[in-house]
C-alpha cells in the first residue's frame, strides 16, 4: 500500500501523510484504536485532528482518491 500512497502524495502535494508500524509504533496504534485485524488501516482526519473517516484493509488507488477529494476541504 505504501506504493499506492507515494503517487496519491507525488500527486497531492498538499497532502500530509504519516505511516506508523503496528509492532513498533504502540503510542499511535492505542491512540486511534487500530486492532490487528483489520490491518492496513487508513484513518482520515480533519483540519482540527478529529477522525472523518476510516478504511480497513486493501483499497484501490481510486477509492482513496475518492476520499480524499471528498474531504478535501475538512
Amino acid at each position: 500500500m505504501r506504493p499506492r500512497w507515494q503517487a496519491i502524495e507525488k500527486e497531492l502535494p498538499w497532502l500530509k501523510t504519516e505511516y506508523y508500524d503496528f509492532d513498533q509504533d504502540k503510542t499511535a496504534i492505542e491512540r486511534n484504536k487500530v486492532e490487528s485485524g483489520t490491518l492496513p488501516v487508513f484513518i482520515f482526519l480533519d483540519k482540527t485532528g478529529q477522525e472523518i473517516r476510516r478504511l480497513n484493509g486493501e483499497v484501490e488507488k481510486d477509492k482513496l482518491m475518492a476520499v480524499i477529494n471528498e474531504h478535501r476541504d475538512k
